[in-house]
């Protein structure tokens, strides 16, 4: 079948481990092997490069490090991100060859530890927005606060830690992925937004911070010219007023409409904020649709049928 063309696939952590959740690997296991599997319909019509997203992963790691730091050297967030990219990478790459094999198909899929540039001067490092690891309440929240972590209330459920996100300025390894997509791979890369670093006279140095990867996602579709940007998260459609009584999903919108929407604050910064502001940059840039919708509603999407269609 000749496919149509690239598609961006950035699946959300959340989608992985829904939210208010227990973590486990097998439970993560089983959300990715069923992601994987609404996935096929896509990886069949499409050149594919998928991003997954690692904030309650990499908080996880976080909150590791905390608890055994009086034992083994805590490790800097730019080798969490790592550590969360090689993981997630490689339990993607493995459920969705099992998969692709129950169907008789045979495509490669590889994964690529992904560095991707940012800004020491972004104010995101002065003003941490990215939510990682799990829902607390608020009383714990509270406590977390006096032991100097920075705290939000995570779309009404519930609060949760917040680190920096600076804006990924380029892919470094996008000419990786430009060769391999063109070999016909399947290719993981820019696992929860990538690796930040920033490049001092040519010099590459790994910061401290957690990268969007739905700006990563669409920063990547950018870069390698792809057609389709899908967005995969916890809820199979954007909805206004979210989590209140006037909820309203939303089955498409326009950039302008997308725009006045965030603006008005219906999509809050750690949470649909920056899945729409980066369907608005990656649209602006040239692309030519963005899907929002949950992993199980993929097929329907595709169709038309289901999710929230973004276009120009």
């Amino acid at each position: 079948m000749q496919k149509k063309g690239i598609a961006v696939v950035a699946l959300g952590g959340n989608a992985l481990t829904p939210p208010k959740t227990k973590q486990s690997y097998q439970g993560l296991k089983r959300n990715i092997a069923k992601a994987c599997k609404h996935l096929l319909p896509l990886v069949s019509k499409y050149k594919v490069v998928i991003v997954s997203g690692s904030g309650p992963q990499v908080g996880m790691l976080i909150l590791q490090n905390e608890c055994a730091k009086k034992k083994v050297s805590p490790l800097p967030l730019d080798i969490l991100d790592a550590e969360v990219e090689g993981e997630l990478g490689y339990i993607i790459q493995q459920e969705l060859r099992n998969e692709m094999r129950k169907h008789h198909q045979s495509q490669e899929v590889v994964t690529i530890l992904t560095q991707v540039e940012v800004s020491k001067k972004d104010p995101a490092f002065r003003h941490p927005t990215k939510p990682v690891g799990p829902f607390y309440t608020k009383a714990q929240a509270q406590r977390l606060q006096k032991k100097g972590w920075k705290m939000i209330n995570d779309a009404h459920r519930g609060y949760r830690r917040v680190v920096p996100s600076p804006l990924p300025i380029k892919i470094l390894e996008k000419e990786a992925i430009k060769n391999l997509l063109k070999k016909e791979l399947i290719v993981v890369a820019a696992g929860g937004g990538g690796i930040p670093v920033t490049i001092k006279n040519g010099e590459v140095k790994g910061v401290a911070a957690v990268i969007d990867k739905d700006h990563a996602s669409a920063r990547l579709a950018k870069d390698i010219k792809a057609d389709l940007l899908l967005i995969l998260t916890s809820v199979k459609k954007v909805c206004l007023n979210y989590g209140t009584k006037k909820e309203q999903p939303v089955s498409a919108l326009t950039i302008k409409e997308a725009q006045q929407y965030l603006n008005q604050g219906h999509f809050p910064e750690g949470s649909m904020g920056p899945k729409i502001q980066a369907a608005i940059n990656f649209l602006k840039a040239g692309g030519k649709k963005v899907i929002i919708t949950s992993p199980s509603y993929i097929q329907q999407a595709l169709k038309g049928k289901e999710g929230t269609l973004i276009t120009a």
